[in-house]
C-alpha cells in the first residue's frame, strides 16, 4: 500500500487493519510516534490526518491510504517551514521548559498544533476539549504556557 506521509509517497508492505502506529513506527521508521496504551487514550501517537490530530494506534492503515498524514518529523515542512527549523509549537515547548521525561511531548505537539492552526486564540474551554492528552510528569501547566504564549502571538 502507498502512504502520504510527511509529503513524501511511501510505500508499505503490510495487512490493511494493521495500526497506523506501528507501520508509522516500526515500518518507516518515525520513533516520535509513541507507543502509550494501544487504546487511543493517551495520545502519545497522535499524528495529523489530513490536518486532523488523531490517534494512530487505532486508526487502521486502510483509514489513511488517501490521506495525508504528518508526524512530528515532518510537521516543519506542513508548515511550509524550511529544513531544520523547528515549528513555533516546539519553539515554545522549548521556551516555556515544557518537556520532562519527553515520552508524551511529541504526541502533546501535535495535539496542540491541529488545535492553533484550526484555533488560533482557545479559550481554556476549547483547550481542555481539544488536548486530551496525558502526561505522567504532570506538565499541564507549562503547555497551557506555551499555548498562551502562541495565542497571543
Amino acid at each position: 500500500m502507498q502512504l502520504n506521509v510527511n509529503g513524501e509517497r511511501r510505500e508499505v508492505d503490510v495487512d490493511d487493519d494493521a495500526p497506523l502506529m506501528w507501520v508509522l513506527r516500526e515500518k518507516l521508521g518515525l520513533t516520535s510516534v509513541k507507543f502509550g496504551c494501544g487504546v487511543g487514550v493517551c495520545g502519545a501517537c497522535t499524528v495529523h490526518i489530513d490536518g486532523v490530530a488523531q490517534r494512530s494506534c487505532t486508526t487502521p492503515l486502510s483509514a489513511v491510504a488517501a490521506s495525508s498524514v504528518v508526524t512530528l518529523e515532518g510537521l516543519p515542512g506542513s508548515a511550509g517551514m524550511q529544513p531544520g527549523q523547528l515549528h513555533p509549537v516546539q519553539t515554545a515547548w522549548i521556551e516555556q521548559r515544557v518537556p520532562q521525561c519527553g515520552y508524551c511531548q511529541p504526541g502533546m505537539i501535535m495535539a496542540v498544533s491541529a488545535l492553533l492552526k484550526q484555533t488560533p486564540q482557545p479559550t481554556d474551554a476549547q483547550v481542555n476539549e481539544a488536548i486530551t492528552n496525558l502526561c505522567r510528569c504532570g506538565t499541564y501547566p507549562r503547555v497551557r504556557r506555551a499555548i498562551q504564549s502562541l495565542s497571543r502571538s
